[in-house]
């Protein structure tokens, strides 16, 4: 029923969208900018549905449902008359086939991974069949529900013996999605346990001690599954951070769904040129600080400026004001008077802070900096590796004009766009304004240009070190030293780094800052330099058009038109 009643709101809007593009009669490309809004709102609320009513994330029942839907809304597309659309609805098309081509791919490689160890459950059907039957309230059977509980400890039992004598999974990842399956299981079986509880008299004084005994059970299991791996000293070389491998396959096929024509290669190189501008610019102000060409003793120099603790707050927020007044004496932008007064501070935990050393950013921005939990040199160099002319290069990345400011203007123009979120957009765009504040001087001494190049040289190492690692081609501790010695990290911030990066989701994530910065500096010399718009339409209409792949943001700016089978073929220049 979601599906037909999508391809009726699609059709409609469609239909609708003829009257307003006849309306507009200035030749813009903002004729019908909602053709897809009320399909795209379906979609959303299918998902939500779905995900809601199939909770058991780590089963074939879940994989299978949700290929359905994306599988359905292909078909979708498959049948609008696409040059029937107005041209801003045909970018919102290819921005949904995209965004079903990626929720597919990873829909089918984390059943693959799923499928590979989901023999750990083999012995729940009943169980399962239980949470299912709760789903829709139906009584169950007191005694045989208390007999299916017992049954299934003696089975986890058995399989805990099993697991101990057994050959360990071959990997973590496959250790860490054994134990996340057993997680899926009991997690949703105590839920449907809870609903009848208490509220079923006869099933309460069953059930409740064989289901007590079995969850029990089940959390032991869950740990055990987890830890029970062969070791990979590819992974773990003795730095103690392991992590997963995208390889070679997976980086193409996410490249390609970020519209990004480069090969691995092809990117590596890219980071190794930036790297080397930035190093030819690090000597130039070590030069002007007298420190000739020891670059490496300049840094050091410019990290021991760090403020006192309890002080940071103070510098980060006379930065945030810096950073608006010089973006507004230059009229680069058009700044809410509500967004410069609603961003706010907020202090990360020393926990937290092995992960994210340095800043973070939205609405508020989270910093970095020691606590009296810490130890001295983790103090020192928190202190050191937060510096205010290294904090000058990142607080306007994290508030104005980069993160807070994107979320402000996203959730006001066009935010159904927001679901089709890509990093090489999100973080592109807040390192594009390191680049352009650089280029105009906004970093007056050579302290500050430091600051901004050592972020610079930061983003061009992540693309070398991460897909070198994504590769096989660098351990951990590699990238950790090459962080240390080429960048000039501390070591105890490289390693947060490095850890924050291996664990992640999205083997890409780091490469898109300086990836989509690039990009980005590309399309303004382009917009600008053909006279398309002058530069603060060119900024406000970045944000006004919301977040996608910057291929298809330069189509839109450009007024160019996209054919039905577009696909990537942009080669910025860098």
């Amino acid at each position: 029923m979601y599906f037909i009643l999508a391809i009726i709101l699609a059709i409609s809007f469609c239909i609708q969208s003829e009257d307003v593009r006849a309306s507009n009669t200035n030749g813009s490309l903002t004729g019908s900018p909602f053709e897809f809004y009320e399909p795209l709102a379906s979609l959303q609320a299918d998902i939500g549905a779905l995900e809601r009513k199939y909770s058991i994330r780590e089963s074939e029942e879940y994989y299978d449902r949700m290929q359905t839907l994306y599988e359905d809304w292909q078909s979708f597309l498959d049948a609008i008359d696409y040059y029937a659309l107005s041209p801003e609805a045909r970018v919102d098309y290819h921005l949904l086939r995209n965004y079903l081509k990626r929720r597919l791919y990873l829909l089918q490689k984390d059943k693959g991974e799923f499928l590979e160890v989901s023999h750990v459950t083999g012995f729940a059907e009943e169980l399962y069949e239980f949470i299912r039957n709760r789903r829709r309230g139906m009584p169950p059977d007191p005694e045989m529900t208390a007999r299916i509980f017992y049954q299934a400890a003696e089975d986890v039992k058995e399989e805990v013996s099993r697991l101990e004598a057994g050959e360990p999974f071959d990997t973590w990842m496959q250790a860490e999605k054994a134990a996340d399956v057993i997680a899926s299981l009991h997690e949703n079986l105590e839920e449907a346990y809870n609903f009848y509880y208490s509220y079923d008299p006869e099933f309460t004084w069953w059930a409740e001690k064989p289901f007590t005994e079995l969850l029990e059970l089940l959390r032991d299991y869950e740990e055990m599954a987890g830890e029970h791996f062969i070791d990979d000293p590819s992974f773990d070389d003795g730095s103690g951070i392991t992590g997963r491998r995208a390889g070679r396959e997976d980086l193409e096929k996410r490249l390609a769904l970020e519209y990004i024509p480069y090969t691995i290669e092809e990117l590596i190189e890219i980071g190794n040129s930036q790297f080397e501008w930035c190093r030819a610019e690090m000597l130039k102000a070590s030069n002007e600080l007298g420190f000739g060409d020891d670059w490496r003793a300049a840094l050091e120099y410019v990290k021991d400026q760090h403020v006192p603790p309890g002080r940071q707050p103070e510098a980060v927020n006379n930065l945030a004001e810096e950073s608006i007044a010089f973006l507004e004496a230059h009229d680069l932008l058009t700044i809410p008077e509500l967004a410069k007064e609603t961003w706010r501070m907020l202090m990360m935990s020393p926990e937290r802070q092995r992960y994210a050393p340095f800043f973070l950013g939205g609405e508020a921005i989270h910093m970095s900096y020691p606590t009296h939990t810490m130890g001295h040199a983790e103090k020192v160099m928190s202190m050191r590796g937060n510096n205010p002319h290294f904090s000058m290069a990142t607080v306007h990345h994290e508030l104005i004009p980069g993160h807070h400011f994107q979320f402000f203007i996203n959730q006001r123009s066009k935010p159904y766009r927001r679901m089709f979120s890509t990093p090489f957009w999100l973080e592109g765009w807040a390192l594009y304004w390191e680049f352009l504040l650089y280029d105009m001087g906004f970093p007056q001494t050579p302290e500050d240009r430091i600051g901004f190049l050592f972020w610079r040289s930061h983003r061009a190492a992540r693309i070398i070190f991460t897909l070198n690692y994504q590769m096989g081609n660098m351990t951990p501790q590699e990238c950790i030293d090459f962080l240390v010695n080429e960048v000039g990290h501390e070591r105890i911030n490289a390693e947060a780094e490095v850890r924050g990066h291996v664990r992640g989701s999205n083997p890409l994530y780091q490469i898109s800052y300086m990836i989509g910065g690039l990009q980005f500096k590309a399309l303004r010399e382009e917009v600008l330099g053909q006279g398309i718009m002058e530069e603060k339409e060119f900024h406000d209409r970045i944000l006004k058009e919301n977040n996608m792949p910057v291929e298809l943001l330069r189509a839109v700016l450009k007024g160019e038109e996209l054919p039905r089978d577009f696909e990537s073929s942009w080669k910025f220049p860098y």
